[in-house]
């Protein structure tokens, strides 16, 4: 496909993937010192593909994991200048995740260099999946694989597609797989001039990216520099040149101080640390990884008495309390919770216009602690549906992008019932509607206060055959048909974003 995009990788200062670094405040702070090109830190397919793409009120796109988690948060300032690294043994896998994010991204990159255990071994990820492993370097002893992958991309994006790797134990075997890696038809890549099994206090091979930017046509990006060269701005251009690379990309030196990236000098700490804060703040940025990419800042000065409260501090509040700037921190989230509102009533006013009249709906939210276990409204509403022979309840559920809450609307016997409230899941947006319905209907919906539970006590007494089944010798299998009575109806369909 023909890439139509700007981006170049000849001539850049390129900020480099790191994992837990490499988020949004950090890339626009690069950017804004100087970088040309800002990488993302590696995020694995499978945990890609489970996310959902959401329009924030902060005015970013969000790539948000089933348990609310945001993977992956980028927005207009970078979209021409931000690739997406994503960590992929699977072709088809990695082509998904690239037609996810790349209308919001400039370019897609495929981690094969890095060493770690969750990249190069299977693992179990958060969302407890198993991840096949055989990404990162493991990619390196594979290169059919590597080529199988960045074809793929290649053929299936408008945008560039790029890859990082280490180099290999010699040099005629990575200056080969260089040339191969080149026919894919990739614009650039990137070569971190350690070994797999290397680390930052080993030197990096300066010969070894030298001689593969001689040997091939396509832009070679040159990493591994911040141990050995690279302090200030001048030094990037000293490890270009002993690299013959196009480009640089730090990583390290970046993270300590991403100031690096001006021509002008470094800026002090301290400014760059507020700066910092300022955009955590401004795009929501979890107060841990704001605390842990402000520690590799401070690094020796952690010791200090303004390093001691930001180790204490356990909300953003309160790293902006230890750095001053409480005041902005009040300020700039006043501003976001009145839009944030404003925003909220323009939805309702929406909604109430689009409203059907028919709809029957009530105020209410559903509360586990107010049920026994395992009883639910829902149970009861299908239950009750049975007892009168009317079809099982309907459930279709939508999302509202503005804060990704839920509302549902359940149909029974052709009426609709829904809560006036919108609920942080789709499950509990469901048990609401569920109430509506049950308390229009003037029909028990299982909660403690309501005394007896015919549920319980008809789960009770079908325990009790199943154990005078068990002695009997007979089959514990209980027929579909009767496992169905205490199975909550679900829906078919998909939530939409409203």
């Amino acid at each position: 496909m023909t890439v139509n995009t700007p981006l170049c990788f000849r001539g850049k200062k390129i900020l480099a993937p790191m994992v837990r670094v490499g988020t949004l405040p950090m890339r626009l702070l690069a950017l804004d010192y100087g970088a040309d090109i800002v990488y993302c830190e590696e995020l694995i397919d499978i945990k890609m593909l489970q996310c959902k793409r959401v329009i924030n009120v902060l005015e970013t796109v969000d790539f948000v994991a089933p348990n609310e988690r945001v993977v992956f948060r980028t927005c207009e300032k970078e979209r021409h200048r931000v690739v997406f690294q994503m960590g992929s043994a699977d072709a088809e896998r990695a082509l998904a995740v690239a037609k996810l994010v790349e209308t919001d991204v400039a370019g897609i990159d495929v981690n094969m260099g890095c060493p770690k255990e969750y990249s190069t071994k299977a693992i179990c990820n958060s969302f407890c999946m198993f991840s096949q492993g055989g990404m990162g370097a493991a990619l390196l002893s594979d290169p059919d694989k590597i080529e199988s992958i960045l074809t793929t991309l290649v053929k299936g994006i408008c945008k560039p597609v790029t890859c990082k790797i280490r180099i290999l134990p010699s040099v005629e075997d990575t200056v080969n797989l260089v040339k191969r890696i080149e026919k894919t038809g990739i614009a650039a890549i990137a070569v971190h001039g350690r070994k797999k099994e290397e680390r930052p206090q080993h030197p990096v091979h300066c010969d070894v990216i030298k001689a593969i930017s001689e040997a091939v046509s396509i832009p070679v990006i040159a990493n591994g520099g911040s141990h050995d060269f690279i302090k200030e701005y001048t030094d990037i251009e000293t490890f270009q040149k002993a690299t013959a690379a196009s480009s640089v990309m730090i990583a390290r030196a970046a993270m300590w101080n991403p100031s690096v990236f001006r021509k002008e000098g470094l800026f002090p700490l301290k400014d760059v640390m507020q700066d910092y804060i300022k955009y955590a703040v401004r795009y929501d940025n979890h107060y841990t990884n704001t605390k842990y990419c402000l520690c590799q800042m401070l690094r020796e000065q952690l010791e200090t008495t303004q390093g001691k409260k930001l180790h204490a501090a356990q909300s953003t509040r309160e790293i902006c309390e230890a750095f001053e700037m409480g005041d902005f921190y009040e300020e700039t989230t006043a501003i976001f919770e009145a839009k944030k509102t404003s925003l909220e009533t323009e939805t309702q006013d929406e909604d109430d216009q689009m409203e059907d009249p028919d709809v029957i709906k009530m105020a209410v939210r559903f509360d586990k602690r107010e049920y026994p276990p395992q009883i639910t409204p829902k149970m009861y509403l299908l239950e009750w549906c049975r007892k009168e022979k009317h079809p099982q309840p309907a459930y279709e559920t939508v999302q509202r992008p503005l804060d990704r809450l839920f509302c549902s609307v359940v149909t029974v016997a052709e009426q609709k019932y829904r809560s006036t409230l919108w609920d942080k899941s789709k499950k509990l947006a469901e048990q609401a509607a569920a109430i509506v319905c049950l308390r229009t209907l003037g029909v028990p919906e299982g909660k403690l206060c309501e005394g007896e539970n015919h549920l319980i006590n008809k789960r009770k007494r079908e325990d009790r055959e199943r154990l005078n089944n068990r002695d009997h010798g007979e089959d514990l299998a209980e027929p579909s048909h009767k496992k169905a009575n205490f199975i909550e109806g679900t829906s078919d369909i998909n939530v939409p974003k409203m």
